[in-house]
């Protein structure tokens, strides 16, 4: 299988357990891992034969637009159920890193769906 990453996607969601975080997006990033075949897009060079990329970016930019999740865990599961249902791919990863305890880097969930 070959791999499509999109890494560190900058996307503002509402997110958060408290109501109070939740009220403001947050800054979250992104990283997508897409499972898919490249061999039908290698010999034709046509971008309709693999998996859009910018097209993939687009629909996790928009994704957050008036929704709220309460966990980042929930968040990663509906993309990665979203992506499988919408694009060509056999598998995917779904990254979400999330800035909120001052002590660390970023907190992330990671988590991995495959077509059935």
């Amino acid at each position: 299988m070959d791999i499509i990453t999109i890494s560190d996607l900058v996307v503002f969601y509402h997110v958060g357990v408290p109501d109070e975080e939740r009220a403001k997006a947050q800054r979250l990033l992104l990283t997508v891992e897409m499972e898919t075949d490249f061999t039908a897009s290698a010999a034709t060079d046509e971008i309709e034969k693999t998996v859009d990329y910018y097209s993939v970016s687009r629909r996790l930019l928009k994704m957050g637009e008036g929704r709220n999740w309460k966990l980042i865990e929930a968040l990663a599961v509906e993309m990665a159920d979203s992506l499988l249902r919408e694009y060509p791919i056999k598998a995917v990863t779904v990254e979400v890193k999330k800035f909120v305890l001052p002590e660390t880097r970023y907190v992330s969930v990671k988590t991995r769906r495959t077509q059935a």
